[in-house]
């Protein structure tokens, strides 16, 4: 018997409710700040990477999928998804429209080969998005607060932003050398990866997950004690949007995230809520400024975020969020072979219309019908069988009013219909009494 490859999962009907629920609450908020769909390749050329994410960083020295295609090319399984959007947004010259603004979001699988735990796989699904073309620090609070609201839209509410700047070109600089300084003396006593860091990108050393509690990590120079007075404006900014905003945050000195090309303003979006495991983050993000020009386009800011589908499952699972409802509008049980045609006829009709309608395929006696009806979750259950065909007519059932009445079989999409339309019985405040109520006198 064939398994998953390890660090995979299969995604089953059963479990596909909340997915979808999540995916039409992104796309439902991200048409509020006007951000378009784009979808890119899940594979690019490897260089890709190296040039945006960087040689250094954990996801390209250690936990991409690389291989050479039948032309001997290098390719790469996308690791994270704005290096492939950047690509497209010079390749398509996106930059030359007539707004000077470009907001674009995504959704698919992310590959990277790294240890399997709870809520974290070697191929899992990414949601991020992007805007380019802004330097403002609006555009920053912006784009926070466009996560935020997508968390909020799921009723995840116990959400905090952790937010910091690594400022810019200059200001990197100068943080550099006082973080070389500061970490000389201790250097020997890091992991080996943090050695090698040292020499050729001592801020990914900030980044390291060996060694993040030791303390001369714990100790080391906080990057906003070097900004440029430029890039300390810029930060004061986004701080008082959020404040305006009402989106909660932190200012988290330590926080750089793992990717080379991130500068200014860095944001974590981290819950409370159980069931993460030891890591509370499900969202991250912040500005990078420099990644267009780098990979051959055009100066222009950029900021995004990203979150995977899969850790904002588990949170959805800890507040017992159940997606959408599954349920059927019709079942359709035909009773003898004399009818078959006009079963299919009629659900065939059905679904035209746009109800959900199922019937049985496999000659089912009623009573094995029924069950399939209750497995389907329908609220209307048609009965026709070689008397109603005869008469023209058939049997409906509406289970959710427990009501019975025999139709013209013709007259069956519209009556379904007219009865979905109708507005819910209300109830009595007092009793609970549909409509007005004579028990205790209440409306």
């Amino acid at each position: 018997m064939y398994q998953k490859v390890k660090g995979t999962y299969d995604l089953l009907p059963k479990d596909t409710a909340k997915w979808i629920a999540v995916e039409r609450a992104i796309r439902n908020v991200s048409k509020l700040f006007n951000y378009k769909e784009i979808r890119t390749p899940i594979f690019e050329k490897t260089e890709l990477f190296h040039r945006s994410v960087g040689d250094s960083s954990d996801i390209v020295s250690k936990e991409t999928y690389d291989f050479l295609d039948r032309g001997n090319r290098s390719i790469t399984l996308r690791p994270e998804g704005t290096a492939g959007v950047v690509r497209s947004y010079i390749e398509n010259k996106i930059y030359a429209e007539a707004s000077s603004i470009s907001k674009m979001y995504y959704m698919g699988p992310i590959f990277r080969y790294e240890r399997p735990q709870k809520g974290r796989y070697r191929q899992f699904s990414q949601f991020g998005a992007e805007m380019f073309g802004s330097n403002s620090p609006m555009a920053d609070a912006e784009v926070i607060s466009y996560a935020v609201s997508i968390l909020k839209s799921l009723k995840i509410n116990d959400v905090t932003v952790h937010i910091n700047s690594l400022g810019g070109k200059e200001s990197k600089m100068l943080y550099r050398e006082a973080l070389v300084k500061h970490l000389a003396p201790g250097i020997n006593n890091l992991c080996g990866d943090c050695q090698t860091r040292y020499q050729n990108n001592p801020l990914r050393i900030l980044d390291c997950k060996v060694d993040q509690e030791n303390e001369l990590l714990l100790n080391a120079p906080s990057t906003i004690d070097y900004l440029t007075n430029e890039d300390k404006t810029h930060f004061e900014s986004v701080l008082a949007f959020l404040d305006v905003m009402k989106v909660d945050y932190v200012v988290d000195k330590n926080l750089v995230r793992g990717l080379d090309y991130y500068t200014n303003t860095v944001f974590e979006i981290k819950t409370s809520i159980a069931n993460l495991g030891a890591q509370n983050t499900i969202c991250g993000g912040g500005r990078y400024n420099n990644l267009v020009s780098d990979l051959s386009g055009p100066a222009t800011p950029a900021v995004g975020f990203a979150f995977g589908f899969e850790r904002l499952l588990l949170v959805l699972e800890a507040l017992e969020y159940q997606g959408d409802i599954d349920y059927t509008h019709l079942f359709i049980i035909g009773l003898g072979d004399s009818v078959k045609e006009d079963v299919m006829q009629m659900t065939n009709r059905c679904r035209m219309g746009g109800l959900i309608t199922e019937t049985d395929l496999n000659n089912k006696n009623l009573k094995q019908q029924f069950k399939q009806s209750e497995i389907n979750n329908a609220r209307f259950i048609a009965i026709y069988g070689e008397n109603e065909k005869l008469e023209g007519k058939i049997n409906l059932k509406d289970k959710q009013n427990n009501t019975e009445v025999t139709i013209d079989k013709h007259q069956l999409y519209n009556y379904i219909v007219a009865e979905l339309m109708k507005p819910a019985p209300s109830s009595c405040s007092s009793c609970g009494e549909e409509d007005s109520c004579d028990t205790c006198g209440g409306e």
